[in-house]
């Protein structure tokens, strides 16, 4: 690639030493980004992280996909939603889960074997888990389409219009069932916001070996837009997921972001990322560290002190204690579970199958007689 061929860089406007741009046209007023809110969901969203690690070296976990160093990504762009906006995700968004109010005890279920899967939209429009490398981009499309359906998109009415958001990797470029979803968002219009973390690494893959452009360049060849910002730069996340969104709930159509950043943990904890990858690029990338980045502003403009710190040290240590309890509290899941959450309402051969299923359950759990 020629220099005059090399992407723009990402938009930031939250730059590394803590400065933040004044002329940048962020969201003001009710829209803006909260700032002391978006500290404390990185640094919680962080404990959750360190603490399942924790559990799983216990052997209290099975296994556990970090986020370290994307917080700024998932923070910004779940501060963005609302309540009635729909999110699938991949299997690392803790802290867009922790933004939409999930309980962090609850994304430990799948990594303990406590859970068998499924979605109760009732309880909250956040799909756990999705392990299936860009499958979710496909259910966040079919999701999007209902919501036309619904009269939901376009009408102005703030409680009622709503958006997809459909988090993936830059490994899940490379998938069939990514580009399926952007071509039928494309030819749909659909309210559908595609969240790329491209955190440089799919597994043991670099983003070079898989694309020749930035990812944020392949939304043009489907025909909507796509944006890239620094993934590592909570502010800019934040307006580009709400500029998206606000656009996708309006009846504008999709979007694709593409937030760069690195993930500075291995893959999962059953990853040993040091065969494939120097760990000088570690310490590049901490020199970036999104809540870093946000404490130096907040500390330079007066806005917190060592009393916020503190009490927020101290609602960590809470936390890390309610997930420790938590996790080794957890219920054994009902055979019932996976047919109750397949469909919204189940239909009569499906119910047969669940009663067959809990018959032979029950005959397994008396013994032969």
């Amino acid at each position: 690639m020629s220099s005059s061929q090399r992407p723009a860089e990402p938009w930031s406007v939250l730059h590394p030493d803590g400065r933040l741009d004044p002329s940048a046209g962020l969201p003001t007023g009710s829209d803006a980004l909260d700032l002391l809110k978006a500290l404390r969901d990185m640094v919680l969203a962080r404990r959750v992280d360190a603490e399942a690690i924790a559990l799983q070296r216990q052997g209290e976990l099975g296994l556990w996909p970090s986020m370290l160093g994307q917080e700024g990504a998932q923070v910004g762009a779940g501060s963005a939603l609302r309540p009635r906006d729909v999110v699938f995700p991949t299997y690392r968004e803790h802290a867009v889960a922790w933004c939409f109010g999930v309980d962090p005890v609850q994304l430990l279920g799948l990594f303990r074997g406590t859970t068998m899967g499924g979605w109760d939209p009732r309880e909250r429009n956040f799909n756990l888990y999705t392990l299936v490398i860009g499958a979710q981009t496909l259910h966040a499309v079919g999701y999007a389409m209902g919501i036309v359906r619904d009269g939901d998109v376009g009408t102005g009415e703030p409680g009622r219009d709503r958006a997809v958001l459909a988090f993936l990797g830059d490994g899940a470029l490379s998938e069939g069932e990514t580009n399926e979803a952007f071509v039928w968002a494309a030819a749909q219009n659909l309210p559908v916001v595609f969240f790329c973390q491209n955190n440089q690494w799919a597994i043991s893959a670099p983003f070079s070996v898989q694309s020749r452009v930035p990812a944020a360049d392949r939304a043009a060849g489907f025909g909507f837009p796509g944006v890239r910002v620094d993934g590592n730069d909570v502010v800019a996340c934040y307006a580009a997921t709400q500029a998206a969104l606000a656009t996708a709930r309006a009846g504008g159509g999709p979007t694709l972001i593409e937030a760069v950043t690195y993930r500075r943990n291995p893959h999962t904890t059953s990853d040993d990322d040091l065969r494939y990858r120097a760990s000088t690029e570690n310490d590049h990338w901490l020199e970036r560290d999104p809540v870093e980045r946000l404490r130096r502003h907040l500390s330079g403009t007066g806005a917190i002190d060592d009393t916020f710190l503190e009490a927020l040290a101290l609602e960590e240590e809470a936390l890390a204690q309610r997930l420790r309890t938590g996790c080794r509290e957890l219920p054994v899941p009902s055979p019932e579970d996976p047919f109750r959450h397949t469909l919204e309402r189940m239909p009569r051969d499906l119910e047969r199958q669940m009663h067959e299923h809990l018959e032979f359950v029950r005959a397994g759990e008396e013994g032969p007689r």
